[in-house]
């Protein structure tokens, strides 16, 4: 299925597996709607993805935890943006790293609203218009961490479990349309999500990596462009990958030993 000239809507694209999902589009000839908090970096992406072959890009700023924000800036898009393609909500993050019972309710907070609400937020401003068109693909991002909680991520593994509940509830809801809904479900990947989970702690959040070849965020996207390009009766409903030296969220082989770590 080709994807020369097709619209894709890209949440989170101001970094790490984001911004690669766009540059792999953009191979591809596609036209790419970026999204993100942050516009100055987005920007930055967009003019790297045009000279990558994007066809064209349109971004705009946008949180999407705001719930009136996201569905003004989909309801407002201009007519030649307005007919979405293929949606990738793969705006998410995860804060901290505690027990649950000393957790962070502010943390708490901003990983439900970001990495669930955000979710349904931008798939229930996108989706209906796909299901009237008769055409369309969601792909989400999960993780290993929805298929295994590891300690003191109780609360990213819930927002990734519910995830993994949204995007094959979706699947279903849209039987019987030809609508995509596909989850990419990747396992250590080197981006700055420890950075961001260790707020900024650059120490702790290398420690994540060491001993170890990670994911890059370019396996990722390769993955999601080919989930995307698969002909149109066939369905890839999950994508569950990890670099060679992890087994699944807790279990990871180092050079210097075996342990476990954390995970997107």
């Amino acid at each position: 299925m080709g994807l020369q000239g097709k619209t894709v809507f890209i949440t989170g694209a101001s970094s790490g597996i984001g911004e690669a999902t766009a540059y792999a589009f953009a191979a591809e000839g596609a036209r790419l709607l970026l999204a993100a908090r942050r516009l100055d970096k987005l920007t930055a992406v967009a003019d790297r993805a045009l000279t990558r072959g994007a066809a064209d890009v349109n971004v705009f700023e946008l949180d999407v935890r705001d719930q009136p924000a996201v569905a003004a800036a989909v309801e407002g898009l201009p007519a030649e943006w307005a007919e979405i393609d293929v949606l990738v909500n793969n705006a998410g993050l995860s804060r901290g790293l505690d027990k649950l019972y000393e957790g962070s309710i502010e943390d708490w907070e901003e990983m439900i609203d970001t990495n669930v609400k955000g979710l349904l937020y931008v798939t229930r401003a996108v989706v209906p218009r796909m299901v009237q068109r008769g055409s369309g693909h969601v792909i989400n991002m999960g993780s290993t961490a929805g298929e295994l909680p590891y300690p003191g991520g109780a609360v990213y593994c819930a927002s990734k479990a519910a995830e993994k509940s949204i995007n094959d509830g979706l699947r279903q809801d849209v039987l019987g349309t030809p609508i995509r809904v596909t989850s990419i479900d990747p396992g250590m990947v080197e981006t700055d999500f420890s950075l961001v989970r260790f707020r900024g702690d650059e120490g702790r959040a290398a420690k994540v990596y060491q001993n170890i070849t990670p994911l890059t965020p370019e396996d990722v996207a390769d993955a999601i462009v080919w989930a995307a390009s698969r002909p149109a009766h066939v369905n890839i409903a999950h994508v569950l990958m990890t670099t060679i030296g992890q087994a699944n969220s807790i279990l990871f082989h180092r050079e210097s030993a075996g342990t476990t770590g954390n995970t997107r």
